[in-house]
């Protein structure tokens, strides 16, 4: 164990599951509810709003930084993922947060532990990014079953950013039965409204210049929803989002819940318009809900 300490904080890292537990068990025993923000680091203002949320409404709010191997579908990427661990520290403690997780590999997945899911996602991890991604979201739910298992938090805070993989966390705890209460939390942008992103840093002043862009399709969409049909604003959306430098892979109007793309608005009480955006080599993921009731 480890601690930071701040005029307003103090913050404990662990690197082991077991020290880990032992801490929440006397946090647990005193009472106090854990919100737990699982992340792969490099942290910046979007992570920020997770952990001050969870600090708002939990008595002990753990983040997690853990590179997960298995969600990546190239190795390279994995090889590449930012690491910035100094800021990452610095930025937690100006939220809140009470306990820092950063395990080894060895620690998430110990050898001769069984850590597969088998589990039937339906249509949740074929569409979007499971196109395009095949296999990173059984990654995905691999690795926050895993760390649900070892923080056993009452809260998990997620963001909307990455809502194919919220949508997919929610039906793993759903069929599996866990008792943790998911929150959504909504996307964090730049003020030019370019939502925040590790991969943000990897793009060009000139690609920088583009990434608005993505924001403002997504809205001219829902703007215009009351008076078209979705093909036709996923249509529009396609060609506004192909300029020089950007190269859209999708734009897709889907069913909140079960992210089924729609034909139409009515009969549809959640709607989010989905895309992906190449901009040079980095690849923009955005969403923004159409409605919600």
């Amino acid at each position: 164990m480890i601690r930071f300490r701040n005029q307003l904080t103090t913050m404990y890292l662990f690197k082991t599951t077991t020290d880990l537990s032992r801490h929440l068990e006397k946090v647990r025993r005193a009472g106090k509810t854990i919100g737990f923000v699982p992340t792969m680091g490099a942290l910046h203002e979007g992570h920020a709003s997770l952990l001050r949320q969870s600090a708002e409404e939990t008595n002990c709010t753990v983040c997690s930084i853990f590179v997960n191997p298995t969600q990546f579908n190239e190795t390279t990427d994995l090889v590449k993922y930012p690491r910035t661990p100094e800021k990452d520290i610095a930025l937690l403690l100006d939220t809140g947060c009470s306990v820092l997780f950063m395990p080894d590999v060895v620690e998430v997945y110990p050898s001769g532990q069984q850590s597969s899911l088998h589990l039937d996602f339906g249509y949740l991890d074929q569409p979007m990014e499971g196109a395009y991604r095949p296999g990173h979201f059984v990654g995905v739910a691999q690795v926050v079953k895993r760390l649900l298992d070892i923080v056993q938090p009452d809260e998990l805070f997620m963001g909307q950013k990455d809502f194919q993989q919220f949508a997919i966390v929610r039906h793993m705890l759903t069929e599996m039965a866990l008792p943790v209460n998911l929150k959504m939390c909504f996307t964090v942008r730049e003020t030019d409204g370019l939502a925040m992103s590790s991969r943000n840093m990897h793009l060009t002043p000139a690609q920088r210049a583009l990434g608005p862009l993505i924001y403002q399709v997504l809205s001219q969409a829902k703007a215009n929803m009351h008076d078209q049909l979705p093909a036709a604003l996923k249509l529009t959306a396609m060609k506004l989002l192909s300029v020089p430098g950007m190269e859209p892979e999708y734009f897709e109007i889907v069913d909140g819940r079960t992210l089924q793309p729609i034909t139409i608005f009515e009969g549809h009480d959640m709607v989010v318009a989905c895309t992906a955006v190449r901009v040079g080599d980095v690849r923009l993921i955005d969403n923004l809900i159409m409605k919600m009731s």
